[in-house]
């Protein structure tokens, strides 16, 4: 099973910028798209951005022109800027895949101060 390291998160003032990362530990030829998932304190888990595997992209509606996510061999990146408290959550990688399923990282926590 593939297994999906997050890093990048941590604690940043209101207005500042952080850019996550996610490794793969292996490559695949069928994957169908890659993304990012967070949770907020006390809410479930829901869509921030994914990417296809010909490069299109989708972002929810409140990250829209503030996150940019992107891609490079086994690795997905969310560049995160503009931040402000209602951003803080913690973020999940995920791959998803033609037989394999959603493999999901371990989650990184995503913390910013007014």
């Amino acid at each position: 099973q593939v297994q999906l390291v997050e890093s990048g998160g941590g604690l940043v003032q209101s207005g500042g910028s952080l850019r996550l990362s996610c490794a793969a530990s292996e490559s695949s030829r069928s994957i169908i798209h890659m993304g990012w998932y967070r949770q907020l304190p006390g809410k479930q888990r829901e869509p921030v951005a994914s990417i296809s595997s010909a490069g299109g992209t989708s972002y929810a509606d409140n990250v829209k022109g503030r996150f940019t996510i992107s891609t490079d061999k086994n690795t997905v990146y969310l560049q995160m800027n503009s931040l402000s408290p209602e951003d803080t959550a913690v973020y999940y990688c995920y791959r998803l895949s033609w037989g394999a399923g959603t493999d999901w990282g371990q989650g990184t926590q995503v913390t910013v101060s007014s």
